[in-house]
Parts: structure tokens; sequence; C-alpha cells
């Protein structure tokens, strides 16, 4: 009984004590230090950006997400008593959140009636700080969506500002207000406050070029970015996904292809530590590995088995020429290169490895890698599965991306492992994926969207990926559709469509949505999906340079013609351009954005990226924040001394031929310096038909090309993105002008 009443007392000692310390670390009250001290210990909880919540000056709203029955208790605990909390009627209710409604004034309301109340709006004029709890809805329907606009209606009115907050790993808790599908509980999560600094809705609206006038998507924004504000980017990607498996189980199936089957977290990660000896064995901690591999399970155990190894996957393009690949392995200082004999033999890539060798690589083949592997060292990596095989650091390269050459050489861009996650933690702060998902991954490794959306992202989500090896393969696709069951499915327009014509009305009727990129998509292309798969086309931009994924829309949220809305943490920055009246040069700045460029001249040499980073590409952003892409500043002609927008020409030529694939380019010529050529698959295209078109759009006639180049198919590079160098020397060839 001693014992036990000297226990008891030693407990309320210790939770006194912590409870003083929070207090003064804090600022809070002692009830609320008191009460909140039994979940700083359970959740070990990463509070210190409280102090920006707790310090902002009045009238300011706390836009915060909703995700499990804890958070109202948390939010009780941690802000300001003088705080009005905006409950929802469950919360208003609940018995056992009593003593954490004491510690502050609360009120219910029910979310499926949105409110805009004046004496809100009293409250924070008064100088009064409202807490409102928004459902946690990455994609919130239109109804849900409403009650964004209306906060936002309240601050305009108060002149507040907005404090987003986030909890990162509530979701987790099994107090999660989201399904156990879709969220797999942990038992006491680590929790991680992710809080915004205070900004108006008017400064909010004005940070990205030109002012959005639409305040409920700059508030949705802002609230997205708290989102990702939770993604812990002090881990490196192996570290990440094996704390994804922690997550979802070693068991969980991650990833599958035509060959090699399914394999397990455990699995991946055992077959990746093999990999990895081979590797430290033979190259320099940080050395740049070439990988030479299709899309197949391969590609993940060679990645992990680098960043286990602490060395850089440099994912070579095969589809690319002799030329590139030799250039691309003397640039980054490839010593070492993974491939399989199988592959090289089946897709012809002899040529390829000999332009490698002549970089001076060598080739490290799994299939001699399988045949090395003692029983004993599996027996050791299915033991030591979880452990990376060097110290891991997040700053460090993870890859190299060569950028795709559609306009000139490609460049060796560096991306580190923070880079990466980056930009799976902005995607996630936009999409919702869940491990019920299933992605079919056609899109190449080299292609930047075919690494971190079609590969790295699978592995930190616990969504299965299915690897397929070629995108260009449009009539096996559909079947493999129809036997996998994909919900999620990327690729361009050129193959979505060819895709869609060799499809039966069932094979990609599981799909919830397809993201679309490299190229615009065709209204036919999506009306096809739409009408007979009830699948949704995305579009989305990305550049290599930003790991790669800069703006999307989403299945919600989507306006056809646009690339979508920004994601969150990236900051964009319009240049004028002369000649330009809709739109200017975008530049871009945020945490996905790459380390640095290696270049020829320079071998090895990371030329770090300092600032703001120039894409090249004309864009226009409209009043709700969608941003369209008005062309590439290298894809302009300079015609007479006007410039002439490439861009332009194509979206008019496939306005008036929307069938048929169109590439404009620019040729020169002797009297106005350039000349726009169309080459395009329409059989019945004429320069006059597209004349007389561009005159009643409003196109001046000095725009217009007065030559086309019919082709049975145009250029394309393995992306999938057109080949304009070699659509340039096609339009060249055929008007006689190479001399």
């Amino acid at each position: 009984m001693i014992l036990t009443v000297a226990l008891f007392a030693a407990l309320a000692a210790a939770w006194l004590l912590i409870a003083i310390i929070e207090k003064i670390r804090l600022g809070l009250s002692f009830a609320q230090a008191f009460l909140y001290t039994p979940f700083k210990l359970a959740y070990r909880i990463t509070d210190h950006k409280l102090k920006v919540a707790r310090d902002a000056d009045a009238p300011v709203i706390y836009a915060i997400i909703h995700q499990s029955k804890l958070d109202p208790a948390l939010m009780l605990s941690l802000l300001p008593e003088n705080t009005l909390h905006i409950l929802d009627e469950a919360s208003a209710r609940s018995f056992w959140l009593e003593p954490w409604r004491e510690l502050a004034r609360t009120i219910a309301f029910n979310a499926e009636h949105v409110f805009v109340s004046r004496r809100l709006v009293r409250v924070l004029k008064g100088r009064g700080r409202l807490a409102v709890y928004f459902p946690d809805a990455i994609e919130p329907d239109l109804k849900s969506f409403r009650l964004y606009r209306a906060v936002s209606r309240i601050a305009l009115q108060a002149d507040a500002r907005i404090v987003p907050i986030f909890v990162g790993g509530a979701r987790w808790l099994h107090t999660s207000l989201t399904s156990v599908e879709q969220a797999p509980r942990s038992l006491f999560p680590k929790l991680a406050v992710s809080v915004l600094p205070p900004m108006t809705l008017d400064a909010l609206a004005a940070r990205d070029g030109e002012p959005a006038r639409n305040r409920g998507n700059a508030l949705f924004d802002y609230v997205a970015e708290a989102r990702f504000g939770a993604t812990d980017l002090g881990r490196s990607l192996f570290q990440a996904a094996r704390d994804a498996s922690d997550h979802f189980g070693a068991s969980h199936p991650i990833v599958e292809d035509v060959v090699g089957g399914t394999l397990s977290y455990r699995m991946l990660f055992a077959a990746a530590r093999i990999a990895g000896q081979r590797i430290e064995a033979r190259t320099a901690p940080g050395e740049a590995v070439g990988i030479l591999l299709p899309n197949t399970n391969g590609v993940a155990i060679s990645l992990l088995g680098l960043w286990s190894a602490g060395r850089v996957g440099a994912m070579l393009n095969y589809t690319g020429s002799t030329a590139n690949i030799t250039s691309a392995v003397r640039t980054a200082m490839i010593r070492t290169v993974i491939s399989s004999r199988a592959f090289v033999e089946k897709a012809a890539l002899s040529n390829a490895v000999m332009a490698a060798e002549e970089g001076g690589a060598q080739f490290l083949w799994l299939e001699d890698l399988q045949e090395s592997t003692s029983v004993l060292e599996k027996m050791a990596a299915a033991a030591l599965w979880r452990w990376p095989l060097q110290p891991q650091n997040a700053t460090n390269p993870a890859v190299i991306l060569f950028t795709s050459g559609s306009e000139g050489t490609p460049k060796a861009a560096v991306l580190s492992n923070r880079n990466l996650l980056a930009n799976v933690g902005q995607a996630l702060a936009r999409i919702t994926i869940s491990p019920r998902d299933t992605l079919l991954n056609v899109m190449p490794a080299f292609h930047s969207f075919g690494l971190t959306e079609g590969t790295v992202l699978p592995l930190l989500t616990g969504m299965k990926v299915f690897f397929y090896p070629s995108p260009l393969h449009h009539k096996i696709i559909p079947e493999i559709a129809r036997k996998v069951r994909p919900t999620i499915m990327f690729g361009t327009d050129t193959f979505l469509a060819n895709y869609a014509r060799h499809a039966e009305d069932s094979d990609f009727s599981s799909l919830r949505f397809i993201i679309a990129g490299s190229e615009p998509v065709k209204a036919e292309t999506r009306r096809i999906y739409r009408e007979r798969f009830q699948a949704e086309i995305v579009e989305g931009f990305g550049l290599t340079e930003a790991a790669p994924v800069v703006a999307v829309n989403t299945a919600i949220h989507s306006r056809d013609g646009t690339v979508g809305r920004l994601l969150p943490a990236l900051r964009m920055r319009l240049d004028p351009i002369e000649g330009i009246k809709d739109g200017g040069r975008m530049w871009l700045q945020g945490p996905n954005m790459m380390t640095g460029y290696m270049t020829a001249d320079r071998p090895g040499e990371l030329q770090p990226l300092e600032g703001w980073y120039d894409t090249s590409d004309i864009v226009s952003v409209d009043r709700d924040g969608f941003v369209t892409i008005r062309g590439r500043a290298r894809r302009f002609a300079k015609v007479a001394g006007e410039m002439v927008s490439l861009g332009a020409v194509e979206t008019l030529a496939r306005s008036l031929w929307p069938e048929d694939n169109h590439a404009a380019v620019s040729v020169p010529d002797k009297r106005r310096g350039e000349r726009v050529v169309v080459v395009t698959t329409a059989d019945e295209a004429e320069p006059d038909q597209l004349r007389k078109f561009g005159k009643q759009n409003g196109a001046a006639e000095l725009t217009m090309p007065q030559d086309i180049v019919k082709v049975d198919a145009l250029p394309v590079l393995g992306s999938g993105k057109t080949d304009y160098v070699a659509a340039a020397k096609l339009a060249m060839k055929r008007l006689g002008l190479e001399a």
C-alpha cells in the first residue's frame, strides 16, 4: 500500500514538474500546461512553432485542420486563453473534452451550414482571436470549400491575420476522423505541430505575381502549406521509406512488375541492402552511380541500395542518342553503371552500353549480382534490412537527372534527398493518396516524373506501384490495367490517346484519376476518358529542376486548359516580357528546387543554384491562381523584329486540327531573320487554312506560318515530350534549308 502511494506521489510530482516546465517554455496557463502534459509525453509532440501562434497580434484567426477527435483538446491546451474556439457539434457535446473546454470560450456550429456571423466579426474587431476547425479534406468538395470562403469573408471584414495550424501525424491516431483503410492506426505516433506566420488575406493573395482576387483560394493554399510544413525534411529518402515500412507494415506489398512479381517492404529493403553492399565495395561515398534499367522492381532496389550506401543515382536515358549517354557519363563522372544483360539484349541497347563505356564507365550486371549472392548474405540482409550501410544526410545529393533535351543538349540536374522529399510532401498536401491506391507507372525512371511521383512517392505513402517497362506499348498497357486495376496512372496526352484507341471500356474503369503532363491535354482525350472510363484527367506542370512537380490540378479543383495551382511552399515571380501582354517569365523558389547543375565543361563539379530559378516558361495566372503555360522563352521566334510565340502557333493548329499532333519550330529566313514552320500529322493541313483560322481568332498575320511540313508521326523523346530539335532539323531538311 505504501509503495503504491509512493508511486502515485512520484508520478504526480513528475506531472506537476513537467507542467511547470511547459508553462514556462510555451507561456501557457498552469491549467493548460497541466492538461497538455499527458499529450506531450505520450506523443513526443514537436511544438516549438507554437510560439508563432501564441505571439500573433490580434485580430487573428487560427485555421486548424481537424484530423482527429484529439485536436480540439490540443488546441484548447496550447492557444491563448482568450481564443474563441468554434467547435463542431460532436466536440461541443463530447463528455471527455469537458476539462479542456473549461480552458477557453467555445461555441458550436454545424459544419454542413456555412456561417457568416456578425458576432465573429465583432469579436475580431475587438482584437479577439478565433480558432476555426476545417475538415481534414486535402481535396474538399464544393460544399466543404464554402467554409474557406466564409472564413475569408470574416477575415476581410475584420482585417484579421490568418495563422494555419496542422498537427502532423494526427490522422494515424486511434481517434482519427479518417477511415482506417486510408490511414492505418498507430498506438502512440509522434506528433509535430506545424504553424505558419500570421498573414492577411490581401498579403496572401498578392504573394505570387499577379494578385489573385479569390481570397478563399488564397486561404486554402495557405492551409495546404501548413500541411506540407509537417513534412519531416530532416530524413534521408532511405530513412523516410524505412519509416513508411514501419507504419504500413514490413509485409505490406509495395512494388510489382511483370517479371519479379510482388515485393513487400521487407523483401525490397533486403534486396537493396545486398545491391548496396556490392556498390559500396567498388565506389566511394558520394560517388555518382549510373542506372540504366527499365521501369521494374530493379530500379527501386538499385535506388534504395545506392541511398543506403550513401551513393548518388544517375539516371541514364537509354532512349537518347549515344552522344548524350557518353556526355552524361562524363559530366557526372560515372565510373559504374547498374544494368541488366537481359534488358540490354531485349531492347537492343548495345550501342548505349558502348557509349557509356566510351565515357569511362564499367557495368555492374544485376544477373551477376543475383548469382554471386550467398545464402549467408541473404540471411544477413533479411535480418539487417532496416539499417542503412552508411550514415544518412538529407542535404546530400540523391539523384542526378538529365534534362529532356527537347530544345538542346541535356543538362545534369542534381537533386538532394530533401528536394525529392519536399516534392512528395507538396504533392500530398494537394492530392489525396492512400495505401488503398494502386499506381500504374509506365513513365521511365530517367524521367523526373516517373522517378519522384512514380517511384519515390509510392515508397513513402504505402501506395502499391506496378512498374511497366515502356509507355510505348499502346496495345499491352490497357491489358495490364485490366489485370492490375490501378486507381491512379500517369501519362502524356499522346500516350493516353493511344491507350484509349486500343482499350476496352472496362480496361481503365478502376481509375480515380490520371495525372498528365509534358504536353497540353487535348479536349478530345479528356472527353474520351471521362465518358468511356469515368476517369478524370488532371493536368500538371513540372520541371526536372523542381523534382519535378510545380503546379497541378486536382479531381475537385480543376480548370481545363490550365496546369493547376502552384504547389505549397513554392514561390513564383513573373518578369515582364517585351511584346507579351498576357503573362510573364516564371521564376521559382522553394524547397524542391534542385541543388544545382553539373555541366560538360566542369564535370563532377556542382554549380549550386542560388536564389531564384529561371524556368524560361511564359505563364499567366488567373484570378483563382490557376497557371496557364503560354510558351517557352526559348520557344519564341523573332520574325522581322517581332517576338512570335511558337506555343501560341501550336495552340492554333491544335484548335483547328484537334485530332492530330503539331510542333511549331523556327527556321532561318534570309529576309525576316526567322520564320515559323508547323510540323504536323494532319494530312489535310494547309498554310492558308491556318492563316485564315488565325485571323478569325485575332492572331497577327506576322505570327502565321508560311510553311507546313506533314509527317506520319512527330519525333518524340523517351519521356513522351516532342523532340523540337529533331522536328526543326526535319523541317529544314524538307524545306531544303540545311545548307
